[in-house]
């Protein structure tokens, strides 16, 4: 009659006991954050941010001597694909749609009339003015209303945001989206609205002062 051989139970090291209580542990701590289960640890746990920045400096100074006489809002959806040759999307590529806001200005140059430009009759009661075309401003972003509705990217793309920092990831799209909203402030109204704003002012300021006859006109 045999016995049989009874193998010798294999311990688990205390060091893979310790690790496994702390993990569990941490994630009964975590997962009661986020439930609320306990509360009083989020001030435990919570982050802090500082702001460390320097002061502003001030660079130059400028004088203006434009009227902003108008301003447009505007709204774009960017939608930015780059491809790969000789690679799937799902390896190499991006898309990101974009929902760009920002705004334009419109306005007129007032510093550049000469002595002929502003014409006046002896008694000063009318008055003629010509004055260059209304132009548009630079436009600008407006980052708390623009957004990244969806991004996709490639496997290779992915790992490689894991290993480097890129703080100017959407920099890409918001310059296009100024570009669509430079068009599309050239192809609106905006500097039209802007000449008559223009007018009804200096006509009223005019006015205002005595004169009776205000003829304003634009060209140049």
């Amino acid at each position: 009659m045999t016995t049989p051989v009874k193998r010798p139970t294999a311990r688990v090291p205390g060091w893979v006991k310790a690790l496994g209580a702390t993990v569990v542990v941490l994630a009964v701590l975590f997962a009661g954050i986020q439930l609320s289960v306990l509360p009083g640890l989020k001030d435990l746990f919570g982050t802090e941010t500082r702001d460390r920045s320097g002061p502003a400096l001030l660079e130059s100074i400028q004088d203006i001597s434009r009227y902003d006489a108008a301003s447009g809002n505007f709204q774009v959806v960017v939608d930015l694909e780059k491809d790969t040759k000789f690679l799937p999307d799902a390896v190499r590529g991006s898309r990101t749609l974009y929902v760009g806001a920002g705004t334009v200005d419109a306005y007129v140059d007032l510093g550049g009339l000469k002595e002929g430009d502003v014409r006046v009759d002896e008694d000063r009661t009318s008055a003629v003015l010509r004055l260059p075309h209304a132009r548009l401003g630079t436009p600008a972003l407006d980052v708390d209303r623009s957004y990244a509705v969806s991004k996709q990217r490639g496997l290779l793309d992915r790992l490689g945001d894991l290993f480097s920092d890129n703080p100017n990831s959407e920099q890409a799209v918001q310059k296009l989206a100024v570009r669509h909203i430079r068009e599309a402030a050239e192809e609106s109204e905006l500097t039209a609205r802007a000449e008559a704003n223009t007018r009804e002012m200096l006509q009223g300021l005019l006015r205002s002062l005595g004169f009776e006859r205000v003829r304003i006109t634009f060209g140049g």
